[in-house]
């Protein structure tokens, strides 16, 4: 029997209460604003590139500004988003871009079924991700780390989906450049742009049907003749030029 959306989640948020590292106990050894965290828990080095917003944006303690994680593609450089991070920081966002793979770690398995065979993968992106939240929460006062923004390419989409099902209070708006495995979150709290390739198709019931596009604040773009790989800073000028227009217009139309 095929298992529904929901039934998928709860799957994946007992799997990942199993194996989740507990982050109370955690703290870093270093960080920069182009540098490394080390996570004493898991003695796991995280590359991550921090940048401020634009000088116009008035972020204080009492009046504190955005937070969006940056999450590369598996294989790409978590430095290759330029283009979302210049659009989150014209628009007063502190943004974390994260590097979640090491060379000590498992290739990413290409066996299916991939809810289960990548999800030790996405599992240890989500537990890095809240390891940086609790961190960089204390670092970066005039932030708001308890309403994140999840942007993610490929692989890294799937872990920014799967943090914001296990994690939904945790999380205001997630954005995927076509990750095509981790199921969407139906959440009425949480606003979702995924702008999809043209050349392959995503897994049953990771997109929304027509009906569930009427109930939840999901967007759902297809752009012609895009490919997977090159949506990064590396493809094509109109391909990066489209993807900017259109993060850039799901972010302008926030209530």
């Amino acid at each position: 029997m095929q298992k529904t959306p929901k039934k998928l989640f709860m799957l994946s948020a007992l799997a990942l209460s199993a194996s989740v590292i507990s982050t109370s106990a955690i703290s870093a050894t270093s960080y920069a604003n182009d540098g490394v965290i080390t996570d004493e828990s898991r003695n796991r080095t995280i590359a991550i590139n921090i940048t401020l917003p634009s000088n116009n944006a008035k972020c204080t303690a009492q009046a504190k500004c955005s937070v969006a994680f940056i999450n590369a593609g598996y294989g790409i450089s978590h430095n290759g988003y330029t283009f979302a991070s210049n659009a989150f920081n014209q628009r007063g966002y502190l943004t974390i871009a994260v590097a979640h793979e090491l060379k000590s770690d498992p290739d990413l398995n290409r066996e299916q079924p991939y809810l289960t065979t990548r999800m030790e993968n996405w599992h240890r992106g989500v537990v890095t991700l809240k390891f940086l939240v609790n961190e960089l929460s204390s670092k970066y006062l005039a932030y708001d780390f308890t309403k994140l923004t999840l942007f993610g390419h490929s692989n890294g989409g799937d872990i920014s989906v799967l943090y914001g099902s296990i994690y939904p209070n945790e999380v205001s708006t997630i954005i995927t450049l076509d990750h095509r495995r981790m199921l969407i979150p139906r959440n009425k709290n949480i606003r979702v742009l995924t702008l999809r390739g043209s050349d392959y198709p995503a897994d049953a019931n990771v997109l929304l049907n027509d009906s569930e596009l009427n109930k939840f604040p999901v967007t759902q773009i297809m752009i012609e003749k895009s490919h997977h790989n090159d949506m990064y800073d590396g493809g094509p000028k109109w391909l990066v030029d489209r993807m900017s227009k259109e993060v850039e217009g799901f972010l302008d139309s926030k209530n």
